[in-house]
Formats: structure tokens, C-alpha cells, sequence
């Protein structure tokens, strides 16, 4: 059984449904979206140019960073003799193909390390160091 749907509310001959009623307020329009004010638009470009910036030179930072091993550690190194690439390995690793001997701080001097060793002048930031690395034997 269904219940009885109420009657639909009379319409008033005076007042169509469409058309606004005399002396009620008109009908305000949906308001504008806010405008970002100047100092917000200016605080957010200077925003994304410090991250740019922080990207640019920071990405380059971590990611070209020289290699801090200590003796014992293996490492690959690959690249030209000039700009060498110096990556931490396990030395089981089979892409490893020195291991470091020594690490001597302080200096560039790549004749700090024994005859027969390869060296490696490194820099981060002010500190430099040379490692004297030994191939790996495979």
C-alpha cells in the first residue's frame, strides 16, 4: 500500500514562480572568487625561485658529492681521469673494483699514498682528502 502523496501547494495568481516578488530583495548574484591580494602573488614567486634555486644547486650538491670512505670500504670508480665518479659498493658487489687502503685528510697531494696505490684527491666543501684505493681482485 502507498501512502497518499500530499497536494501540491497552490499557486499563487499574484506571484509566478519566476519572477521576483515586489519590494523582497533582489537576488544577490554568486559573489566573485577573491583575488590573491599583490603581496600574496609576490610571496609566492619569490617562493618558487628560492625552491628553483635550492633544486638547481642542491640536487647538484648531493648528488655529485665526493665519496666519503673510510679504509676497508669498497668503491666503483668510473669517468675520465679528470672527473672521476667515486661510488660506495659492498665489496662483494661485482661493479666494486678498488678497495680504499687509506684515507689521508687534508691535503690534495696524491703522493701521500704507496707506490703501486691508486689516489683519489677529493673535496667536500673545505675539507679534502686524497683515498689511496688497491684494485679489487675478483
Amino acid at each position: 500500500m502507498s501512502a497518499p502523496t500530499p497536494p501540491a501547494a497552490p499557486k499563487d495568481p499574484q506571484f509566478p514562480q519566476d519572477q521576483p516578488i515586489p519590494g523582497a530583495a533582489p537576488a544577490s548574484a554568486p559573489a566573485a572568487p577573491a583575488k590573491p591580494s599583490k603581496v600574496k602573488k609576490f610571496l609566492g614567486i619569490v617562493a618558487l625561485l628560492v625552491a628553483a634555486v635550492a633544486v638547481k644547486f642542491g640536487i647538484a650538491y648531493v648528488f655529485n658529492s665526493p665519496v666519503h670512505a673510510e679504509a676497508g670500504d669498497c668503491v666503483r670508480v668510473t669517468g675520465s681521469e679528470n672527473n672521476p665518479e667515486v661510488d660506495t659498493k659492498d665489496c662483494g658487489d661485482k661493479d666494486a673494483n678498488y678497495k680504499v687502503v687509506k684515507v689521508v685528510k687534508d691535503t690534495f697531494d696524491v703522493k701521500a699514498c704507496t707506490v703501486g696505490e691508486a689516489a683519489l684527491a677529493q673535496e667536500w666543501d673545505a675539507e679534502k682528502f686524497v683515498l689511496c684505493l688497491d684494485p679489487v681482485k675478483k
